[in-house]
Formats: C-alpha cells, sequence, structure tokens
C-alpha cells in the first residue's frame, strides 16, 4: 500500500469533517435559479470532498421577499425545489444544510432541510423571529419552541421535524451537528447551545443578516462565542449577492469557528458564487468535553438534552484515502501566531513571567536574586525577566547576581557572551570556575576522567551540574536571597534536566511554564522592540544564533560542540508533540499526522511574524515519526518523576504546563508502551520500517 493510500494520511481516520459555507448564486422569489445555484454548489463541494454544507437562510426563496413568503405558488414551487435537491443529492457526498420556508399543520415556518444521500433526514424550524427594526418574520412564520418530537412531509416522505434533532454519521464518529437559524444564536439561551448538550460537536447557522456598518463584527462575536461555549465548531452563512435590495443590502459572510479559533472565513461582497472551506478536528472538541467537567455539569443542569433529542443517524459517503488537510496548523503552537496581536501576545507572555517573579521578591524579602548565567537561552530569558521584575520594583539591576561558571565543555563564545550579558544589564557578575571542584569530587568517586581518560559518561555531566547547582544556594544562601531557576517546559518534558541537585532545583523557576520555541521568539521580541538598549540587543542576538548546548563535554576530535537537539530532536518538532499532547491528550498518530502537514514544506503554510528564513525547516514523515516516537520514549517513560519535584513557577500559556500542582498529573513509574505502538502501528510499512527497522518500541 502506498502512503498515499494508507489510513494514516486519510484525515477522517484522524476525526477531521471537512465543512464549508457557501452562498450560491440567488435571486428574489426565482426559485429555480436558486436552485441550480445550490446545486453548482453542492457539486462544487463534492469535488473538494466537502462533508457538510451550510447555505443561507430561506436558500431556495431568497430571504427579503416579504408577503410573497404567504403565495402558495412560491411554496408549492420551493416543494418541488427541495425534491429536485434530494434527487441530485443521492450523487453527491456531502451532507447540504439548505433553508426554506415550509408548511406544517396550517402554519408556515422558516426552516433549514438536512439533506444526504437521496433523503431528507431532517427538517429544523427556526425558534426565534425577530420583529424589530428591519425584521418583519413573525407577519409571516411561526416560531419552533416546543416543536419537539414531531414530523413533517417533505418531497413525498415523512421526516423528523423539530428543534429536537441531533445528526451522526454512524460511520465517521465526530460528525455529529445540530442547525439553528440566524436570530437563534443573538437569543440569550441559543437554541445551538441545547443541541451541543445533546452531543452535536458542530452547529450549523443558515443566515440571512443584512449587512449593517459593524454588523461583520458582531457575527464574529457570536459565532466565536457560541463556539467557545459550546466546545464546538460553529459553521455560520450569511445571503449574499442577489437578494433583494429594496430597503437593505447583503454581504455573503461565511465563518467557521473551532472553539475559540476561526479557521476560515469567506470573501465578503463577492457576486459569484462561493464556498468557504476548512477541515474541523471533531476529535479536538471531543477531548475538550470529555476533560471539561463544567460542560458535563451544565448539560445535566439543562435536564440532559441528549436524553430527549432525537439522534438521526445516517450513513455518510465520503472518500477515503489522503485528501489533504484543509486548515491552518500551526508550526509553533506556543508561539503567538496572530500577526495583528504579536505585539499585545508577546507582551503578555514575558509579562506574567515578570509579574510572578516580582510577587515571589515581595513575599519573600529577599536581598538578592542567583542566577546561573550560561550564555544560553534559558538563563538570558531568565536574567530578562529578572531585570524587568527590579526594573518595576524600583530596585538596583544590581539585586541581580549573576555567575557563569565554566565546566569542561564550556566555550569561550557562551562564557563571552554570559559576561557580555550581565555587563549589559547592569547586574552583579560574578564567574566560578567548578573545575577544579568537579575533578575532586569525580577524583573522590573514582571516576576514570580523574584518572586522566577520557570518559565524558552521565555522571561526568552530571557533575557538573549538580556543583552549579549547589553554588547557587550556597551563594543565595549567603546574598539573603533565592535562586531563580532557568529551565524550561521543553526541558521538563523531554527530561533534559539534571535531577534534584542540578538544573531541576531552583527557589523558584520562572521558566518551567516557557517552552524553548516561546523562549527564542519572545528574546527576539525583546530585541524588535528596544526592551533594551543596543548593546544589549547585540548580545541577545549572538545568543539566539548559539547552537543550544548543554556544553558539559569537551570538544570532539573534529571541534563540535556538543549539540542538545542532536541527541532529544529539534526543539520545534517536540514543542509541536508537547502542545498536542499535553493540551488535547491526541494520539501519537494524530500528532504525527499534523505534524507532518505543518512541516513537511517549509515554503508552505504561515511562518511566525519575523521568522528568519535561515531557520525555517521542513522534515519528513519519517523524521517526525522517529523524533515523536523518541519524545514519547522520554516523555511517558521515564522523566516523570523530575517533574513530580518540580519548585513553583508560573503558568504562562493556556496550551499548558507540567507542575503536578498545575495541568499534568501523572505516575512517575509509567511505561511508554501504550503510545509508541500505536504510533508505530499507525504507519505506513516502509515509514515504519525507515524509522524502527525490525527492532520493537
Amino acid at each position: 500500500m502506498s502512503e498515499t493510500s494508507h489510513p494514516f494520511t486519510d484525515a477522517h481516520e484522524h476525526g477531521f469533517v471537512r465543512v464549508a459555507t457557501a452562498t450560491p448564486a440567488c435571486r428574489p422569489a426565482d426559485v429555480a435559479y436558486n436552485t441550480a445555484g445550490v446545486l453548482a454548489e453542492a457539486h462544487k463541494a463534492h469535488a473538494a470532498h466537502v462533508d457538510l454544507v451550510v447555505f443561507p437562510e430561506l436558500t431556495l426563496s431568497t430571504y427579503a421577499i416579504d408577503d410573497l413568503l404567504l403565495q402558495h405558488a412560491l411554496l408549492d414551487r420551493v416543494e418541488q425545489a427541495l425534491a429536485e435537491v434530494v434527487a441530485a443529492s443521492a450523487d453527491l457526498h456531502p451532507v447540504l444544510v439548505v433553508g426554506a420556508p415550509l408548511r406544517r399543520a396550517d402554519k408556515l415556518y422558516n426552516c433549514a432541510v438536512v439533506i444526504a444521500g437521496g433523503q431528507v433526514l431532517g427538517v429544523v424550524p427556526k425558534s426565534f423571529l425577530p420583529n424589530y427594526r428591519e425584521f418583519y418574520e413573525k407577519r409571516h412564520f411561526a416560531h419552533g419552541r416546543g416543536c419537539t418530537d414531531l414530523w413533517i412531509a417533505v418531497a413525498g416522505e415523512e421526516v423528523p421535524f423539530g428543534t429536537d434533532l441531533v445528526f451522526a454519521a454512524a460511520n465517521l464518529g465526530g460528525f455529529r451537528f445540530g442547525v439553528e437559524i440566524c436570530e437563534d444564536f443573538w437569543a440569550p439561551v441559543p437554541p445551538g447551545m441545547q443541541a451541543a448538550m445533546a452531543g452535536a460537536l458542530i452547529l450549523c447557522n443558515l443566515s440571512a443578516s443584512p449587512v449593517t456598518i459593524g454588523r461583520a463584527d458582531d457575527r464574529h462575536l457570536h459565532a466565536r462565542s457560541s463556539a467557545a461555549r459550546a466546545i464546538a465548531a460553529y459553521v455560520y452563512s450569511a445571503s449574499g449577492h442577489g437578494e433583494s435590495t429594496t430597503d437593505l443590502a447583503w454581504d455573503g459572510q461565511g465563518v467557521i469557528y473551532e472553539m475559540g479559533d476561526l479557521l476560515a472565513q469567506s470573501a465578503r461582497f463577492d457576486r459569484t458564487g462561493e464556498l468557504c472551506i476548512v477541515d474541523i478536528d471533531t476529535e479536538r472538541l471531543a477531548a475538550e468535553r470529555l476533560r471539561n467537567q463544567t460542560f458535563a455539569d451544565a448539560a445535566e443542569s439543562a435536564g440532559s438534552p441528549a436524553d430527549s433529542y432525537r439522534r438521526i443517524v445516517f450513513e455518510h459517503a465520503y472518500v477515503e484515502g489522503d485528501i489533504g488537510l484543509v486548515r491552518p496548523v500551526a508550526r509553533f503552537p506556543f508561539v503567538p501566531s496572530r500577526t495583528e496581536k504579536l505585539d499585545e501576545d508577546c507582551y503578555e507572555a514575558f509579562n506574567i513571567q515578570v509579574d510572578a517573579l516580582m510577587r515571589r521578591i515581595e513575599s519573600t524579602g529577599s536581598k538578592s536574586l542567583v542566577i546561573g548565567i550560561s550564555g544560553g537561552l534559558d538563563s538570558t530569558h531568565a536574567l530578562i525577566i529578572a531585570a524587568k521584575a527590579c526594573d518595576r520594583l524600583g530596585l538596583p539591576r544590581t539585586t541581580i547576581r549573576g555567575y557563569t561558571m565554566p565546566g569542561f565543555g564550556t566555550s569561550e563564545g557562551t562564557k563571552s557572551n554570559a559576561h557580555q550579558l550581565m555587563a549589559a544589564m547592569g547586574i552583579t557578575a560574578g564567574e566560578i570556575d567548578i573545575r577544579p571542584a568537579a575533578l575532586k569530587m569525580l577524583e573522590d568517586i573514582g571516576h576514570a576522567f580523574a584518572s586522566g581518560e577520557p570518559v565524558h559518561d552521565v555522571t561526568f555531566e552530571n557533575v557538573q551540574a549538580g556543583l552549579r547547582t549547589d553554588y547557587l544556594f550556597r551563594l543565595a544562601g549567603q546574598h539573603s536571597g533565592f535562586v531563580v531557576g532557568t529551565g524550561d517546559l521543553s526541558e521538563l518534558a523531554l527530561g533534559w534536566c539534571t535531577y534534584g541537585v542540578g538544573d531541576h532545583m531552583s527557589h523558584y523557576g520562572v521558566n518551567a511554564g516557557v517552552p524553548k520555541t516561546l523562549i527564542q521568539y519572545l528574546i527576539r521580541w525583546t530585541i524588535a522592540t528596544g526592551q533594551f538598549d543596543e548593546s544589549c540587543a547585540k548580545v541577545l542576538a549572538a545568543i539566539l544564533d548559539t547552537e543550544i548546548s548543554p556544553e558539559l563535554v569537551p570538544p570532539g576530535a573534529d571541534g563540535q560542540m556538543q549539540s542538545t537537539e542532536a541527541l532529544v530532536g529539534p526543539y520545534e518538532l517536540n514543542d509541536f508533540f508537547l502542545h498536542h499532547v499535553i493540551r488535547y491528550g491526541q494520539r501519537p498518530s494524530k500528532v504525527a499526522f499534523l505534524a507532518w502537514h505543518a512541516w513537511k514544506d517549509a515554503g508552505q503554510g504561515l511562518w511566525p511574524a519575523g521568522f528568519p528564513d535561515t531557520k525555517k525547516n521542513a522534515y519528513s514523515l519519517a523524521q517526525i515519526a522517529h523524533w515523536l516516537d523518541r519524545f514519547c520514549a522520554r516523555f511517558f517513560g521515564f522523566s516523570q518523576f523530575k517533574r513530580s519535584a518540580l519548585p513553583n513557577g508560573p503558568k504562562v500559556s493556556s496550551a499548558g504546563a507540567l507542575s503536578p500542582r498545575g495541568d499534568w498529573r501523572a505516575p512517575s513509574d509509567a511505561v511508554a508502551t501504550v503510545w509508541r505502538e500505536e504510533l508505530r502501528g499507525s504507519l505506513p510499512a516502509d515509514i515504519a520500517s525507515e524509522v524502527y527497522g525490525d527492532t520493537s518500541p
């Protein structure tokens, strides 16, 4: 089986459902023309492998036709048109949600008709009818509130009718959706919330909504808040060009949100038919509901709608195999991605750390802050935070006591950067050569290095790391202060820290909630926004360009320094894995699928603003799987005991943290077999062979 036909490459296998808003060509009361517009968009959606298409309100008749809605000739023609759409749907993959005025029991309802595979699955009436300003819906329609457990005749069949419907694909677990219509989501308690609590993961809104200044922002606000509250995707489709402009205008706005994230929006004021397409991650939504007990409590408080709603189950026709992924996937999920709010987001992340450290300084009454300055990223960022905290508290920066402690692998470059940085920051600076003490300890324990042998094992490394922390703690006591930790979230995830006596330990871990990729970006932001003077910015830039290394082992015969990423993998991949594992609990196969789409082509997709071109990398599926397997082994298999004994430190990102008192609780003696086997079993055979060879994970 080829890579492209393997189930791994099928977005549906990973819980994605492709949805679209449709703005069809339309004319007032021209049912035949409007039907043709619906079918044209339906065929385009079919070709694009869309699963669900949401059309505007009263699609087949159009919305702004006033008393023509009470003309039987028009209503009869709409019913004929529905039969045409139903017949055409037999050869189409997408589920179509179409608006139509329909009669039932001597009442006219503003309806959403759900059509798939040559049949009508159900009809949902509008609950709330606007009758203010430009709206006169109560003149024509009956409201749908209280319409439950009812049926209606459509296209020659009796089908479910009511506001108590949730539609669910039998063969696609996450494809569950509910429907509301325009004004419904402006109500204080939208009916879509009930549908969500009844199990719908996708909420559809068929809307007319004439455009006025500021109306587009209102729609975004309501769609986003509905998606966030319901822990759902919200698919909103408004009427566009072709509606009557007798007294109103229309912009054809389509927006698709997933929880609080805007995934896609249409081009407004487009004169031609348009589809706005994106893939919804239903597994992400289901996982979020699973861990959010407030949602479950609210459903119980609302009378457990899942027990009373009718679930309309259907067999969904969809194309299996690689249909791509139509969805923005952030390469750097911890890094601010909203270009228009980039400065605001960086400011917020930066100041969470600053404020947390200020509070700790105030509560302890410390006379000094002690930091080990290596000339690397983490200690640099911790020093930046400490300097800002002192500035805001009105303390001299000499309150900070920075020490660089060269060991057997320290390079002149990082040592020079450390001294230049401390000088530029104006802190109290010192240097302690730990090599004599390290050699004495190695000699005392009978280590081969003390006898002149080039043995650079973990003991050799940890003796140095432990001595540095020991010196810092003693210095903090001597100067009535506390040790500011420099270790970051990425290192905690990988267990890349020396337990207890090394960089794992401090009095306050100011970087514990910040991953390596965010630290890099925040330092860039610090330079770009002029947080410090030019001399300091120059040193910061040099530190950013330095290879990430613990510098515990002397350079090899080729002069190469010890490389962290060569051992544990690229931090940009590890941070990607970490986000999706701790924030959403996603399976390794799903994480690999997302990483593959995010990283397989450096020329595609968005990069964070200002990201250097020279650092824009790409990774193959085999590379991603190799490092993800290593990540699972380290994260689940042997690093938890370090996280279970973390010092205090602030959570910074909603994507998660690893403190046992905060986001993450896990046993220290778990094994990683489940995760590693799941990943291996999901991969195409040729990729698995390349990654694992003949060995078991």
